[in-house]
Order: structure tokens, then sequence, then C-alpha cells
């Protein structure tokens, strides 16, 4: 389809950088929550019985690692997830093993879910969905991507996800603690979405997630991946 036939004009094509040049063109971004079985106790949860969720957000809700921007409308309470990011290389419906699951990852890179903690427990409370809470503008900082081959999985066994505000540590855990593993996410959401390259996935966060205000500098980081960095500007 030509340019010319749009009505308006398109919008740009998302997208997020990767380490030593190129940019990783962005789908969509799914999300998962309740991944972590201490982060589902704190949020008075029980790990036993709540099983992991999925939402999205979308694709231009990336921020690069090292901006700032404002303090999300809507809210008084916004908070920060750090999560793992997964960025797919290619697709599919009913994947059927892991081993196909984890062929279809291009890269990972360090994140954090954005949420409006205050609007998220009043969907809770009425058993709406989650769309206001979580898919945001600005509600998926992102940092470098880099390529599976260098971030294998011995080194996502072994890695911690570090979240710290203003300098002091808020989370800390091992990536291994995920209830579901990257290779069982990919499976079960392509049982309910065609998976395709340029998809992002957020695997979840763990223990520690907790509030944000103007002038707060957050940064996220998960064994050898870049550093993922932003700070928190006035509400506009």
């Amino acid at each position: 389809m030509s340019a010319s036939a749009f009505v308006i004009e398109p919008p740009a094509q998302a997208a997020a950088k990767v380490i030593g040049g190129g940019l990783f063109p962005v789908r969509r971004i799914f999300c998962i929550g309740k991944n972590y079985a201490d982060h589902v106790k704190e949020m008075g949860g029980d790990p036993k019985k709540d099983k992991p969720v999925f939402f999205t957000k979308p694709a231009d809700a990336i921020v690069e690692s090292g901006q700032s921007f404002p303090y999300a409308q809507g809210t008084e309470n916004l908070h920060y997830e750090g999560e793992l990011v997964v960025a797919l290389k290619g697709g599919g419906k009913n994947i059927a093993t892991p081993e196909a699951a984890a062929a279809l990852i291009f890269g990972y890179a360090a994140g954090c879910d954005m949420t409006r903690r205050d609007l998220q427990a009043a969907a809770k409370g009425a058993g709406g969905p989650w769309d206001t809470a979580k898919a945001f503008d600005n509600s998926a900082p992102l940092g470098l991507i880099v390529p599976a081959k260098d971030f294998p999985d011995s080194k996502i066994a072994s890695s911690r996800l570090k979240l710290s505000v203003n300098g002091e540590v808020r989370q800390d855990a091992a990536l291994s603690s995920m209830i579901w593993s990257i290779p069982e996410i990919i499976v079960t959401l392509s049982k309910l979405f065609e998976l395709k390259a340029g998809d992002l996935i957020f695997t979840g966060t763990p223990e520690g997630v907790g509030a944000l205000a103007p002038g707060d500098r957050v940064e996220v980081s998960i064994g050898s991946l870049p550093p993922l960095e932003f700070s928190i500007e006035p509400k506009r």
C-alpha cells in the first residue's frame, strides 16, 4: 500500500535500540503479571492459586534509556516494576515446545513496567481490565537490546534483576525465581495470540515494587545487560 493512500499521515514505526547499532522494529508489547511468587504475596495474592496473567502496552509507550518523562497523568500513585524483556525475531501460533519457543528469541533488555497503581486497584476491585493502569504514555522504559547469543541461558540462570531509586536498591531477585520460564511464557502466549517478529515480552517483576515521585532517578540492571536509566519529571 502506497503512503499516498492514507487519509492522514501514518504514525512512525516504534523502535528500540540494539547494542552496537541498529533498531528493532516494535510490533506489540506483551506483559506478564504475577510471575514471581514473592511479588504475588506482596500484592496480597497466593502464588499457589493466582496464575500468571497477560496484558499489553502500546508499542509507542517505549522510552529509551537515559531519557526523562513526566509523572503520568491520571494517577497519584505511579509505581515502578523492573523486568527482563524478551525481543522476538519470529513467531507463530500454538508453539509446541520450549525449544521451538527459544529459537524465536532475538535478544533481551532491561525494562520497567510503569503502573498507575491506584487505577489498577480500582480495576481489580471492579473486576475490570487493567488497560488504564498499564497501557499509557511512557509506560515501557527499555534499555538496549542485546542479542540472545550474548546473553545465553547460562547467564539468564545466574543473573539477578536489581532496581534502584536515587541509588537505593528497591528490587533484587534472581531471574531463576520466575514462576514461568521464558520459553513457557512464549508457548503460553502463542496459544492466545499469533506471535510475530517485532513483539516484545515483559516477563514480570519481583517483590519490592513501590511509588515514584517527580525528581526520582531509576536504574534497572540485569546481569551483563546494559542498565536502563530514566528519571521522572513533574506532572504536566
